[in-house]
């Protein structure tokens, strides 16, 4: 009779895999986890300390902590700003604010070149922070750069009527914009008719996620990503080869 038991080499082969495969999930884990928090935190303390460098040289330095700490306070600059900004908004409320506001306008108006420089800049911000605004809030699909093949766009705002009567008659147009993997931030700007674009329910959020990673990064519920986060946490506890002999059992 012969013994089916598996010999020592092999014992100790295996065990040497799952070790190394154990420390390399541990490893990835560790990636996953730390790579997004560190980019964060580098991006965040960037932004803040831009907004530093420029709110901090408007402000006399008497009235800045820093004068009398022997170092500097991270953020005061962007916490002024959020300051100056939201008075700012609450004085532009009330018929005073108004008033100043709308004499500045008529000065800049008077101001060549930069009168259109303003009033378009103003246009954009407006239909961008407008709380009932649509535009850039819709993921639609469209085919490009030719037929059969489809590319993720947001739509914007509606054609004028001097450019809905200068296009083709094809019905209602609709801007939309095409943005360009992996910078969405450049893309190209388009007129369509509204019933050549496919209108997809999924976030701008995951849009822009699609695109930036050249759609290697899919769109998919919640519960199924936290169901994958969890298998990655599994096999990253127990190791690859206990995994795969628990999946043979079960099924």
């Amino acid at each position: 009779m012969q013994d089916s038991s598996p010999s020592i080499p092999e014992l100790d082969t295996r065990k040497r895999v799952s070790v190394r495969g154990r420390l390399r999930n541990y490893f990835f884990t560790g990636v996953i986890v730390a790579g997004p928090l560190a980019i964060t935190i580098y991006i965040t303390w960037w932004c803040i300390s831009l907004i530093d460098g420029w709110v901090k040289p408007l402000v006399p330095s008497a009235y800045l902590p820093d004068h009398y700490l022997p170092f500097s306070i991270p953020g005061l600059g962007l916490l002024i700003a959020f300051v100056a900004l939201t008075t700012l908004g609450a004085l532009t409320a009330n018929l005073v604010g108004r008033s100043v506001v709308e004499f500045g306008e008529v000065l800049l108006a008077r101001t060549p070149v930069i009168s259109g420089l303003y009033r378009g800049l103003r246009q954009v911000f407006e239909t961008l922070f407008s709380a009932k605004g649509t535009s850039f809030r819709t993921v639609g699909l469209v085919e490009f750069p030719v037929k059969g093949t489809w590319s993720v766009v947001f739509l914007s705002a509606p054609a004028g009527p001097d450019v809905q009567a200068a296009l083709p008659p094809a019905g209602d147009y609709v801007g939309v914009f095409l943005p360009c993997a992996p910078n969405p931030t450049t893309g190209f700007f388009f007129y369509l008719p509204r019933s050549e674009v496919l209108e997809v329910p999924i976030s701008v959020d995951d849009a822009a996620k699609l695109v930036m990673s050249a759609g290697v990064i899919q769109p998919e519920d919640p519960q199924t990503r936290l169901q994958a986060m969890a298998a990655g946490l599994r096999v990253a506890q127990v190791g690859p080869v206990e995994v795969a002999a628990r999946d043979r059992q079960d099924a």
